[in-house]
């Protein structure tokens, strides 16, 4: 029997694919990073990062032996792109649209570049909607995603091996009219093994491989006006894009209290998810991410815990996201496509299933794994900083079961048997 991993003092308190793995195998060469002239397959990390050569901006964070990599993209608002736990010839865990990225395109609504961690800012939907014009009807085709956290490039600051940080200064028009003058800094570092115990302990995990990564956001009011509940408040909104399959499982552990009024999950973002895609038991939700049907589940601040992930069994690949949830907050936005009677009691984390558009055509397929700030009520030159950690594992089933036992309160078999 393992020993039990003990637990963290920063950890819970109380608590887009169009590639595929094909038979054929191309031959490529790339300088950057001294990556030299090697077989390239798709659905490999270097796949990837040679995709974005000539199209698009990137750096590459890395441990000293070469086997932990994130690919990130000041071009693309210091976007991650994907991460490998086995070198440059491993599995690229995020999803990245490399079709897209080379076409050199921009569409009018929406770019679906990929991307396994973006910063977006929130709300999506309501009446100091980021995304919807004043006036407008909230549907598909007046939905814009805004270019600032779109199109335009972030600055960078400044990189290197295990870290690069990215700025941008923007100026947005809420739903409501509010003119929003917003500083955004992003800081992607590559986690270490001081915070791998922080996270698990330091029990042995003998087959363990593994990728992590922090990115830590932060928000300026550059205004002259404080943002409030009659103005609209922005909030962070990291959204995590991941290659879907009929064997991935989203996972979201909450507080099972029969004493919280809140309802335990909000599956009405793009209509009701059937009981064969979304369970409830034992105070943890299973969430079908297969990329087969749009769907949208959220949880709401009395109910979310600050861990959520997925388990990818073809891979044999578990996914954690830790996010720092402030103690007491409770003013989140509200994304729903509607005139809102509460715009300020939304939903804390959110998963979201890619599938077929209702006009037809599709994004995807991939899933996200999404957290938010709290609303950021701020006066002129206050901050907001959301931050999150996300960490990929693999290894024999018994090593990934203790972690999913610890941190989601349920096993690998139950995960797996869950639809």
């Amino acid at each position: 029997m393992k020993t039990p991993i003990l637990r963290s003092s920063w950890l819970v308190p109380a608590a887009l694919l169009f590639l595929t793995a094909v038979a054929c195998r191309t031959k490529t060469k790339t300088t950057k990073n001294d990556m030299q002239q090697q077989e390239i397959s798709p659905g490999t990390f270097l796949y990837d990062v040679q995709a974005m050569e000539g199209h698009k901006s990137y750096h590459i964070l890395k441990d000293a032996t070469g086997q932990k990599q994130v690919l990130v993209s000041g071009d693309l608002q210091g976007r991650v792109m994907t991460s490998s736990l086995d070198g440059p010839a491993g599995y690229s865990i995020g999803w990245v649209n490399t079709a897209f990225i080379q076409q050199d395109r921009v569409q009018e609504h929406f770019n679906p570049w990929g991307g396994e961690e973006r910063i977006w800012l929130g709300p999506e939907g309501g009446q100091f909607s980021l995304f919807f014009k004043k006036g407008d009807p909230f549907d598909l085709d007046h939905w814009y995603t805004p270019s600032a956290f779109d199109t335009e490039p972030f600055e960078t600051v400044s990189q290197d091996d295990t870290s690069a940080l990215f700025r941008k200064e923007v100026t947005l028009v809420n739903y409501a009219g509010t003119v929003l003058k917003i500083g955004i800094s992003r800081r992607i570092s590559l986690l270490g093994q001081k915070q791998l115990i922080g996270l698990l302990g330091d029990t042995p995990l003998p087959s363990l491989k593994w990728v992590g990564y922090e990115s830590r956001n932060t928000l300026t009011n550059l205004g002259e006006n404080g943002w409030d509940e009659k103005s609209g408040m922005p909030s962070v909104w990291l959204l995590g894009m991941l290659n879907p399959s009929d064997r991935t499982t989203v996972v979201i552990p909450f507080h099972d209290d029969p004493g919280i009024a809140e309802r335990i999950v909000n599956d009405e973002y793009f209509g009701k998810i059937p009981a064969d895609r979304l369970k409830i038991a034992n105070g943890v939700i299973f969430f079908r991410a297969d990329g087969k049907m749009r769907g949208k589940i959220g949880l709401g601040p009395h109910r979310a815990k600050e861990i959520l992930g997925s388990y990818d069994e073809e891979h044999r690949l578990l996914t954690i996201v830790w996010y720092n949830k402030p103690r007491g907050a409770t003013e989140y936005v509200n994304s729903m496509w509607r005139l809102q009677e509460n715009p300020f009691q939304g939903d804390v984390v959110n998963a979201y299933n890619d599938g077929p558009l209702p006009g037809g055509g599709q994004l995807g397929p991939f899933y996200e794994l999404e957290t938010s700030s709290p609303a950021a009520r701020l006066n002129p030159g206050e901050q907001l900083t959301h931050i999150s950690r996300t960490w990929h594992f693999t290894g024999d089933e018994p090593d990934l079961d203790t972690i999913a036992q610890y941190l989601f309160g349920v096993g690998i078999g139950e995960i797996r048997a869950a639809f």
